[in-house]
């Protein structure tokens, strides 16, 4: 699994004129799921988003998760995190899994991280043409990748 996470002060998904989710404070983290990605890839990625201290203390240092920051977390599917630009000038999206095996772990990864938070996230609908709005705070963009876990 592949996915860009932004700290952001507010962030919002429409789809089709209506808002289907929206945070404060907290975290838009866009998810790329591959063919090989299972079980493990969604429990060591929920570990790490929400212990990733990435929210400022008291000093203006960023020392906090967002356990202990109390935001919320929006979550998008993004297929063309796996985008390959390799060839030609048009991304290839062959690595990004088929509806059938990156639906049911897109769903269950948005579950085990709403555990992990303890509280519900806002998501979009997997395969809508959805507008994601943002404001970044910081700008504070990470990229992770389970593939590249070391």
């Amino acid at each position: 699994m592949r996915i860009v996470i932004q700290r952001v002060s507010h962030a919002s998904v429409t789809i089709e004129g209506h808002c289907k989710s929206s945070i404060g404070k907290g975290m838009l983290i866009l998810v790329g799921i591959e063919e090989s990605d299972g079980q493990e890839d969604i429990d060591w990625l929920c570990k790490k988003i929400v212990n990733l201290r990435i929210f400022d203390d008291e000093n203006g240092v960023m020392n906090k998760s967002i356990l202990e920051d109390g935001g919320e977390i929006l979550v998008i599917s993004q297929f063309t995190l796996h985008a390959s630009t390799k060839k030609g000038n048009r991304p290839s999206y062959i690595k990004a899994a088929k509806p059938d095996i990156s639906i049911p772990l897109y769903e269950q990864f948005c579950k085990d991280l709403s555990g992990a938070l303890g509280k519900e996230i806002g998501t979009g609908i997997f395969g809508a043409d959805m507008k994601v709005e943002l404001l970044n705070d910081g700008p504070v963009t990470i990229c992770m990748d389970t593939k590249n876990k070391e």
